[in-house]
């Protein structure tokens, strides 16, 4: 790809990221060609269908929570690289959530699109769950099913509750004190 396609391209996820998650995956197409810049002949040659600017943009995302895991494990101590994750996972997925039902309506919750994402996340959460577990940052009975669904109902509880952003927070540092180990 040549390089002004590849910046193209990069404006377009910008832009559909920005839109989807203030106007939910349904988004006007026209309003993301522009504001990243472009026509939108050039948002439709890069992402054909408005389904492959979703699974783009969803992918992107997905990238970006694992290469963070990835960072974090690198550069963190375990515990605290855990932390920060699940802090991230519960952005990730309260600002996902249309754009993940949209995705689930249109491929099918079992589609491999779907199922890679979250093998992807899931392992990425996982190495840093094991890591934690083996510094004894955190118990070692917990699983990353657990952590998973944890996170997921943090952002649903918060949501149906209609509360704001900072009870999501709180409820994180909730199920981050429960999973700690305990003192010896």
């Amino acid at each position: 790809m040549r390089a002004d396609a590849r910046r193209n391209r990069e404006r377009l996820l910008a832009a559909a990221r920005a839109a989807f998650a203030a106007h939910g995956a349904d988004a006007p197409l026209d309003d993301i060609a522009r504001q990243a810049g472009v026509g939108i002949g050039t948002l439709y040659r890069h992402f054909p269908t408005r389904l492959a600017l979703q699974e783009a943009v969803y992918r992107d995302q997905v990238e970006t929570l694992c290469t963070l895991g990835d960072d974090l494990r690198a550069q963190s101590a375990p515990g605290e690289a855990l932390e920060t994750w699940m802090r991230a996972l519960v952005g990730y997925v309260a600002t996902k959530r249309g754009l993940s039902q949209t995705l689930i309506s249109s491929l099918g919750k079992d589609s491999e699109f779907l199922s890679s994402c979250s093998t992807l996340i899931r392992e990425t959460g996982g190495e840093l769950l094991e890591g934690a577990k083996r510094s004894g940052a955190v118990r070692p009975d917990a699983e990353i099913t657990d952590v998973m669904r944890l996170c997921h109902a943090i952002v649903l509880a918060a949501e149906q509750a209609g509360e704001p952003a900072g009870s999501a927070e709180r409820l994180v540092s909730l199920v981050l004190d429960g999973l700690r180990a305990p003192a010896k």
